[in-house]
């Protein structure tokens, strides 16, 4: 029906004809399309409780341990005292992080340099990427994946996992022809997948858990989770498959969406600014039960699309939309924290990105360091109209090609 790269763009054409709230059935699945600022708001606060349900889709359920992380989670108990552990434990660490983010900012900013005193090209799709997963793995897992095969099949994992992740999934939506599934052979890139996640992040475990292990100077978030397990401290006992979900929602979200920020903001600036929301569409939703938003009455178990994009474009929400005009932004109270439903990149209500404040950090810091060391350019004979914007299958928006600047 459409190109799973950019589904935002076909939902918001329909939005544009029949209006901010579109109700469709894909397959056996009932659907709304939420293509407004008023409309989001009623959904993600007005009614945030009936629609902050997470939906059971194949593949996201494999890959989070049968949705036990916090991302995929349906929303209950279980959600609500993994959400309180990742906060106390976890989240609440984002200061204490900095001199990691700091370390690895300056050895990037050390690598372009020399690069740029040999007038050569910088890809930087690839240099921001392996920033934000080498401060991802520093944090969470206390080491360094240098050059060489270890990052390359952490990548490799990372760009089949965000492709699996917005692939479709004919038991999704044709629950009695899911075996249609193994002849497009995504039932086997899953499993595949899933097994070389779970083998890496076994491995994780297997090194924090070994007894001769040298002490480090500073506790990473595995040495947390697995210090929650052994301590038994909250309502439910933590399990190992438990721990990984979390590391699958650090390891995949907490790269991509870091990187892929600072890449399109590179690419734009060099073009024009436009608005792309990182996740053009936010992680779909749920309805718990029956309700009536706009009028309309919305069944349970209705799988809820909030289009962010469509809503970055709207006229009626933003004055010329697909201008760069920074200074709209002198003086308005918008901002990025959910509270503002014209501008919300880590969603909103119960269900917005705990982890935010530690993707901002990232994001603030590489995109200083970046801007104010270097003066960049396009290669010769490329101009500004030759930049695409083509995007790759994935939760996140990230670029099909990648971005390759020089220092002038």
């Amino acid at each position: 029906m459409f190109d799973n790269s950019a589904p935002h763009i076909f939902l918001s054409k329909l939005s544009r004809k029949y209006g901010f709230l579109v109700y469709l059935r894909f397959g056996f699945k009932p659907t709304l399309v939420v293509s407004s600022a008023k409309m989001a708001k009623v959904v993600m606060k007005t009614h945030d409780l009936d629609f902050c349900s997470r939906p059971h889709l194949r593949c996201s359920h494999k890959l989070s341990y049968n949705s036990s992380d916090l991302a995929f989670s349906p929303y209950n108990d279980y959600w609500r005292e993994m959400r309180k552990i990742c906060a106390i434990h976890l989240f609440s660490r984002v200061q204490q992080y900095r001199p990691i983010q700091e370390d690895e900012v300056a050895r990037l900013i050390e690598k372009i340099s020399k690069l740029s005193v040999d007038s050569k090209p910088v890809n930087l799709s690839e240099a921001i990427t392996c920033l934000s997963s080498t401060i991802i793995c520093r944090i969470a897992f206390g080491k360094r994946y240098d050059e060489g095969a270890e990052r390359s099949r952490f990548h490799e994992l990372l760009d089949e996992s965000q492709a699996i992740l917005s692939s479709f999934s004919f038991s999704d939506f044709f629950p009695y022809m899911g075996w249609l599934d193994r002849l497009t052979g995504l039932h086997s890139r899953l499993e595949k997948t899933f097994k070389e996640l779970d083998t890496f992040y076994q491995q994780l475990i297997d090194e924090h858990l070994d007894p001769n292990r040298l002490k480090p100077q500073q506790e990473d978030i595995v040495d947390v989770l697995l210090q929650t397990w052994k301590d038994h401290d909250f309502s439910f006992d933590l399990t190992i498959d438990q721990i990984k979900s979390i590391l699958m929602n650090l390891f995949i979200a907490g790269t991509d969406t870091a990187a892929a920020t600072i890449i399109w903001v590179m690419d734009f600036l060099m073009k024009n600014l436009k608005l792309q929301p990182i996740a053009p569409l936010l992680v779909p939703r749920e309805t718990l039960r029956k309700c009536n938003i706009g009028g309309y009455d919305i069944p349970a178990k209705t799988l809820v699309y909030v289009n962010a994009w469509a809503i970055g474009k709207d006229p009626e929400t933003w004055e010329n939309p697909d201008e760069f005009y920074p200074e709209r932004f002198i003086g308005s109270p918008t901002d990025y924290k959910g509270q503002h439903f014209e501008l919300m990149p880590f969603g909103a209500g119960r269900r917005v990105c705990p982890g935010m404040h530690m993707g901002v950090a990232v994001v603030e810091l590489a995109l200083a360091s970046l801007l104010y060391k270097f003066d960049w350019e396009m290669p010769i004979a490329m101009t500004k109209e030759d930049i695409d914007f083509d995007v790759k299958p994935g939760i996140t928006a990230r670029k099909k090609y990648p971005l390759i600047l020089y220092d002038d």
